[in-house]
């Protein structure tokens, strides 16, 4: 191998010092500034380049940049943020001020290669930055740049050009396939669907799809003398659009830093997709960035079978009969091996396609569904921990019982349709699969369990005041999301301790959306079967069967008492074992405890005794009072989850005067004798015991009625 590597100092007498490496087939020229001088780097292929690396960023041995690679990766990496991205920088700072802010031009040449072709993670980002060290930056949603924290923050200093496959409420993205210019947030000042103008038909306007596995160059130029940036982009091997797809005036001189690194950042989530740059180029001073070499560019691995050769083409029959006998003689095995692995497909299940997992694969994952991966047993069936084959995510998979199958296409095509949520604070529903009588529904794997157990069992260490709210707050922004947020109106219906579950940081996720139901913003809720826990149902469900999210409010204001008291929300009472043997004599409702301490001046003396002191009275004295206010008998009085996350961030004052509505009001409902007995009706919905679900043989007549 030869090496030789071009430097270009341009100065007053014009005076040069070239060095050019050449590694393999790829070419790295770099041109280093003197002064005023320009500066351009061009790298047709990456092999020798010398990038500044880090995360799961690298170079393979043909040459390609590859920012993230997680097809192999560890769980223990997958849980660590540091190994969910990956960055790559041009090793020199570059000088923007000179000692005004200078025009800069870069194009490069990158694919997006997915796992499955219509999915993928969060996509990537051509940067501008201040410094190469984004340890601080979060993967998935924000790209390895930012995190919750610092997202609009005008101190980041970062500029970048967002190629994004996943559609964020929270950023106001405009769809799942979209080009957007980001200035120190990934709120985007402009952005365009992906695509071009094709200037052999007209200007008329071209798809692209960011995830199609091909290969695509990008062009992003700045203008210093009129503040505007330009982004084009084409097809691989096009020549650039006449017309550029994003144009918009930044004045960049007050957000680029005088010595900043110019680079790419990506990260990864649970769908395993690599984010590839064949070459790039940069120039600062004015011009256009130098043109890439196509024929010098490394090629992309190959994706899928080798195309059929001639001569397989002719030994395909005489190999076709061969199988023919061969499984002649293995057919008793075969005849097995289906029946273990037999499922339950009905032609209208085509359009859910890549939704549906095979059985087998879950068969495999979770070790034939043995005892060990047991993570829970509930009412509504058995939950495993698996990882899939081949891609090594972990999963956790419910199994439930289903014999009718009437309503079943209607209750597939709403399990399709929650497993699009994407945020933050709920547990993704990954898909799902059919077998004759059993149902099962495939969940993003959670290593912290679920906070019932953190709150309910002695063999976990005690959550912490700061931990608590923490995973309110997140538990109520993800019920935001669901109820106002997303395209349709998602009903949760069993929202409790729990289902809610913990990630590797021990953020609260809400899970298990077996009992979600969906219907359009403005349209009426129907009316349905009563479902749900004790001491989550809200009065009116238990009355006249309509869900609503006002009944969602009612079961998170219990859950937030749950979680502030350590205690259920329904709890029977048992007095001395000599004197009753044991057997329960009285009923504990967590409201009422509340009340009493409210009445008595002493609401924070509801807080959970383990805490002893180690908590903030006023937090606590806002969040249970705000749970009284979420468990008022009246739905027209309770907040909307908007209200419930602006009490929560201190944005907007929680009233007063709603408990003492609300005390008046449980007054009223037990001097005439009505509220007493809605306990007693949860009692009659769930008679196993204060925390069971509903039975399984009830499935069918409730998640797969007509009114699912």
């Amino acid at each position: 191998m030869r090496q030789a590597v071009q430097c270009r100092r341009v100065m007053a007498a014009k005076f040069c010092f070239l060095l050019l490496t050449v590694a393999a087939a790829a070419t790295v020229v770099v041109v280093v500034d003197a002064g005023d001088a320009a500066v351009e780097f061009a790298y047709d292929g990456f092999g020798g380049a010398g990038l500044s690396l880090d995360g799961m960023a690298a170079v393979t041995p043909a040459g390609l940049l590859l920012l993230t690679n997680d097809t192999n990766m560890a769980s223990s990496q997958r849980n660590d943020s540091s190994m969910s991205k990956g960055h790559a920088f041009h090793p020199d700072p570059v000088h923007f001020h000179r000692p005004a802010m200078s025009s800069f031009s870069t194009t490069f040449v990158f694919a997006i290669v997915s796992e499955f072709l219509d999915l993928s993670t969060s996509g990537f980002a051509f940067l501008v930055s201040p410094t190469t060290d984004l340890s601080t930056a979060m993967p998935q949603q924000y790209l390895g740049m930012f995190n919750g924290t610092d997202n609009g923050d005008a101190r980041n200093r970062v500029v970048a050009v967002e190629f994004d496959t996943v559609r964020n409420p929270e950023f106001g993205d405009i769809n799942n396939n979209h080009v957007g210019v980001d200035v120190n947030s990934l709120n985007s000042s402009a952005a365009a669907p992906a695509g071009y103008y094709d200037d052999d038909a007209g200007g008329a306007f071209r798809n692209l799809s960011l995830i199609s596995r091909e290969p695509m160059q990008v062009w992003v130029d700045y203008e210093a003398g009129n503040t505007e940036i330009t982004v084009a982009m084409a097809q691989a091997r096009r020549p650039r659009p006449k017309r550029p797809l994003l144009q918009t005036k930044l004045n960049l001189s007050a957000v680029i830093a005088d010595t900043a690194y110019v680079g790419f950042s990506s990260a990864s989530s649970i769908v395993l997709v690599k984010h590839y740059v064949l070459g790039w180029s940069f120039r600062l001073g004015g011009g256009d960035a130098p043109p890439l070499d196509y024929a010098k560019l490394p090629k992309l691995p190959r994706i899928g079978p080798k195309p059929r050769s001639k001569a397989l083409t002719v030994a395909l029959p005489i190999a076709t009969t061969a199988a023919v006998l061969a499984a002649v003689a293995v057919a008793f095995v075969l005849l097995r091996r289906r029946r273990r692995y037999a499922e339950l497909r009905e032609d209208w299940e085509v359009e859910f396609g890549p939704h549906r997992f095979a059985y087998k694969d879950l068969y495999d994952a979770t070790g034939g569904f043995k005892d060990k991966r047991l993570l829970g047993a509930g009412g509504f069936g058995r939950v495993y921990k698996g990882v899939l084959p081949g891609s090594r995510t972990e999963i956790a998979v419910k199994k439930v019982s289903h014999e009718s199958r009437q309503g079943m296409k209607e209750f597939v095509a709403e399990v399709v349709s929650i497993g699009r949520l994407r945020h933050r604070n709920l547990v993704q529903l990954l898909g799902y699969c059919r077998r004759k009588g059993e149902l099962l529904l495939v969940y993003d794997y959670m290593p912290n369990a679920s906070l019932d157990k953190h709150l309910h069992y002695h063999d976990k260490p005690v959550l912490d005041w700061a931990r608590r709210l923490h995973i309110i707050r997140g538990v109520a922004a993800g019920l935001l999301y669901m109820h106002e947020d997303w395209e349709k109106v998602v009903i949760h219906r069993d929202i409790k301790a729990s289902n809610v579950l913990l990630d590797a940081e021990m953020n609260g996720r809400l899970g298990d959306f077996g009992l979600a139901r969906l219907y359009d913003h403005g349209a009426d809720p129907h009316t349905t079967h009563v479902v749900g826990t004790m001491g989550y149902l809200a009065p009116e469900l238990v009355r006249t069967g309509r869900a609503t999210t006002l009944s969602d409010v009612f079961a998170f204001g219990a859950f937030v008492l749950e979680v502030v008291c350590g205690r259920r929300p329904v709890e029977e009472e048992e007095d001395d074992e000599e004197e009753t043997g044991g057997a329960a004599t009285g009923r504990f409702v967590l409201v009422d405890w509340v009340l009493g301490h409210w009445r008595e001046g002493s609401i924070a003396g509801a807080v959970d005794a383990r805490l002893g002191s180690e908590y903030d009275d006023a937090e606590a004295d806002m969040v249970l009072r705000l749970g009284l206010a979420c468990l008022h008998p009246s739905p027209a009085a309770r907040p909307s989850m908007r209200q419930v996350t602006q009490y929560l961030d201190g944005s907007a004052p929680l009233p007063e005067e709603l408990p003492a509505t609300m005390y008046a009001t449980f007054n009223a409902f037990e001097g005439v004798g009505k509220y007493q007995p809605l306990f007693e009706s949860w009692y009659v919905c769930r008679p196993a015991s204060t925390t069971a679900t509903m039975s399984v043989a009830a499935m069918s007549d409730i998640a797969l009625s007509g009114g699912r």
